[in-house]
């Protein structure tokens, strides 16, 4: 009997370190993945496919299971939370990568939880930041200003400035809407909502990509193997799997600690991009990465244990706002 509950328990500790292990690398690797899928496909058409897919996909599977449908004022809520999280959010992450570094995004995304944390305070009467949460917001915005530097300010960085200009903006509307996304009727079901805002969200980013004139740029030719890979794994693994891992974790673990993930996925990215892609790694990135990272860790400790939330590039769209919850990519 022992034995058995022996078994049992390793059993359980296996599935948490394998879900442990798919927030923190599949949600890390996805910055280098949408860095090669936009090296042969428009961004914003790109994007749009991956979420209309998984969407697809994961609707399917819940319908199958019985799962109700949606209402139309739902469907309307959802339509706007995508507009924010996946156009303004992991659109526009995506788009900046055609010219910043994977890494450079990730540390970008990665101060999120500062908007987060500022937004609610001062736009949705939200918490008062405590003194630890201050200086984790000051710091997090020393880091931004290292982020920027003055290879920007002198028009000698690798990459313009206004692609950097449209990634911070990807953090600061993934964070307005999934504090927005806390006061609208939702499905109970956390994965149906989740599947409402990849199709709603896929499409507006396909009517994005069509606006923008990418239909013309697009060559189905000049599409590489490792672009539909790249967008493959992103459907599969970082828009179904990873997440449903994470969703997985929080019914079993401490938000807390699966809000962890905040401080490795860039760390994960920032590595990745540098080994795989040779992107360059300098003293004041790294410098900028542990003082974000730290910045982060202040923040996430002292926030309530309900408001976790997820990536724009890696991750999903996240109703999760509306409860314990994830960040963008």
């Amino acid at each position: 009997m022992l034995t058995a509950m022996t078994q049992t328990t390793k059993y359980a500790l296996v599935k948490i370190v394998l879900a442990f292990a798919a927030i923190y690398i599949i949600w890390g690797t996805t910055y280098l993945a949408i860095r090669i899928a936009v090296e042969s496909m428009p961004a914003f058409l790109m994007a749009g496919v991956r979420f209309v897919i998984a969407g697809t996909i994961t609707f399917a599977v819940l319908r199958a299971r019985g799962v109700p449908l949606p209402t139309r004022g739902q469907w309307r809520s959802a339509a706007i939370i995508a507009a924010f999280l996946l156009v303004g959010g992991n659109g526009l992450v995506t788009w900046s990568e055609k010219q910043v570094p994977s890494s450079i995004a990730a540390l970008v995304v990665a101060t999120m939880p500062l908007w987060m944390t500022l937004f609610d305070w001062l736009l949705f009467r939200g918490v008062k930041p405590g003194r630890q949460t201050a200086v984790g917001l000051l710091l997090g915005f020393v880091g931004i200003a290292l982020l920027v530097g003055p290879g920007q300010i002198r028009g000698t960085a690798s990459f313009d400035l206004l692609s950097l200009l449209v990634l911070m903006a990807a953090p600061i509307l993934w964070s307005l809407g999934s504090l927005y996304s806390r006061r609208v009727s939702l499905p109970e079901n956390i994965f149906m909502t989740t599947a409402m805002e990849m199709l709603m969200g896929g499409g507006l980013l396909l009517l994005a990509g069509l606006i923008t004139g990418e239909a013309s740029q697009l060559q189905v030719a000049a599409i590489t193997g490792q672009s539909l890979w790249a967008l493959l794994y992103l459907i599969l693994f970082g828009s179904i799997v990873a997440y449903t891992a994470y969703v997985w974790l929080l019914k079993r673990v401490q938000p807390a600690r699966v809000a962890t993930y905040t401080y490795i996925n860039p760390i994960v990215a920032v590595a990745l991009g540098w080994f795989i892609l040779r992107e360059p790694v300098t003293p004041l990135m790294l410098a900028a990465m542990v003082i974000i990272v730290l910045a982060v860790i202040l923040i996430t400790a002292q926030r309530p244990k309900k408001a976790v939330t997820a990536p724009p590039a890696a991750t999903l769209p996240t109703s999760l706002a509306a409860n314990p919850s994830p960040s963008m990519d």
